[in-house]
């Protein structure tokens, strides 16, 4: 059996990386930061509670909130850390996963406050709400409990695809000749059922697919059943590109975005 080992990520490559981090990631555009991370936390975090009380070394411990990425997003969640006033730690586990940890109860509450009212599946708001639940008893706190909203999470499960097709003429081989074409296309995927709390999503896929007037399917992988809504017209993808453009992306879907 393989074990993977955590190990922290040293100051001096975060650092490095910060004198890299583009200008542009660093700009909160129209406040939209609450919602950004909240979307990602709708997809690559979840939240780790411990048993409210004190260990059996009288140690006093505090749930974690972590973020699941791959490495190449790293850049991304250093600028996270730096728009959260430096809260959280980084670890490597594996070949190229990281993880952005935050479980100091100050760092924990600004958590809180930048992403309440701002999450948009049930389950991940009620994660949050049980969150909020334990913070609230453990230290006498009175933070209001999360509202649900409604928007995607296209930075952790989206997909941008271009398909270009070159004219090519009538010939022995080819019984027609082809025109010169490009199509666009947008996906988004989504576990039927949430692994954490054995919650569906169907509903807020169904909601989505809606919206964008496309067909929500249903298939099936190594993990189980997936809900999967493409948007394929031009009218439908011109929209996602406008919602894109208005509150965008800033990991590596940004760029497949962009492209």
């Amino acid at each position: 059996m393989y074990v993977k080992i955590a190990s922290a990520i040293s100051k001096e490559i975060i650092e490095k990386v910060k004198l890299n981090i583009s200008k542009s990631l660093l700009k909160d555009k129209n406040n939209q930061f609450g919602y950004y991370l909240a979307g990602l936390f709708e997809g690559d975090g979840h939240i780790s509670l411990p048993f409210l009380g004190n260990t059996t070394l009288n140690r006093v411990l505090n749930p974690r909130i972590v973020f699941t990425s791959h490495e190449n997003n790293l850049e991304l969640f250093v600028n996270i850390q730096t728009m959260l006033k430096e809260k959280g730690r980084f670890q490597k586990s594996g070949g190229n996963t990281i993880r952005f940890i935050i479980g100091d109860i100050e760092g924990i509450k600004l958590f809180i406050d930048t992403i309440n009212n701002k999450l948009r599946t049930p389950n991940k708001n009620e994660s949050l709400n049980n969150l909020i639940d334990f913070i609230n008893k453990k230290y006498n706190l009175a933070i209001p409990f999360s509202v649900l909203d409604e928007s995607d999470f296209s930075e952790n499960n989206g997909h941008f695809g271009v398909k270009i097709v070159e004219a090519k003429p009538k010939s022995d081989t080819r019984k027609r000749s082809v025109s010169n074409s490009i199509s666009l296309k947008f996906r988004l995927d989504q576990q039927y059922i949430e692994k954490l709390n054995r919650e569906s999503n169907f509903n807020i896929m169904e909601k989505l697919a809606n919206f964008l007037d496309c067909k929500l399917s249903i298939y099936n992988n190594k993990t189980g059943k997936v809900l999967s809504l493409n948007v394929t017209s031009l009218e439908k993808v011109g929209f996602v590109v406008n919602y894109f453009n208005q509150y965008p992306l800033l990991g590596t879907k940004c760029k497949d975005f962009k492209d």
